[in-house]
């Protein structure tokens, strides 16, 4: 049975990816510094605690060729764990950044180089695997 948003507890929805956007998964350390350099630049973040991860919503595709080593990207064969509107704490998965009315996606350029000038500031490796 296919199914675009099965409901879970919490209220929150099992949501395929690569419909009304693609997600990148961050560590969340790495990713709470992204946040901070990316500012009004970001679009829609959801963290959850569970396995201290954020995920950024991009626009559907713009995941293809993302090469940003330790982070995953999540496509139509994925699904996410997405909270209800304007969750903003937990327990369980939260909106890090609210989705605002026009600004759900980020922009995969700025996400890039954000997330590269984080990893230079936390000291994380950047060598391929």
């Amino acid at each position: 049975m296919h199914a675009d948003a099965l409901p879970t507890l919490a209220d929150c929805a099992i949501v395929q990816a690569g419909y009304a956007w693609d997600a990148i998964r961050v560590p969340r350390s790495l990713g709470l510094k992204a946040i901070e350099g990316l500012s009004s630049r970001t679009g829609a973040v959801i963290e959850d605690p569970s396995e201290a991860a954020v995920y950024w919503l991009i626009p559907p595709g713009a995941s293809a060729g993302w090469d940003v080593v330790g982070t995953r990207t999540l496509g139509r064969t994925h699904y996410l764990v997405v909270p209800p509107a304007r969750r903003t704490r937990g327990p369980g998965p939260f909106w890090r950044v609210c989705p605002g009315v026009r600004k759900w996606h980020t922009d995969v350029g700025a996400l890039r180089e954000a997330l590269l000038d984080a990893r230079s500031v936390l000291g994380v490796a950047q060598a391929r695997p």
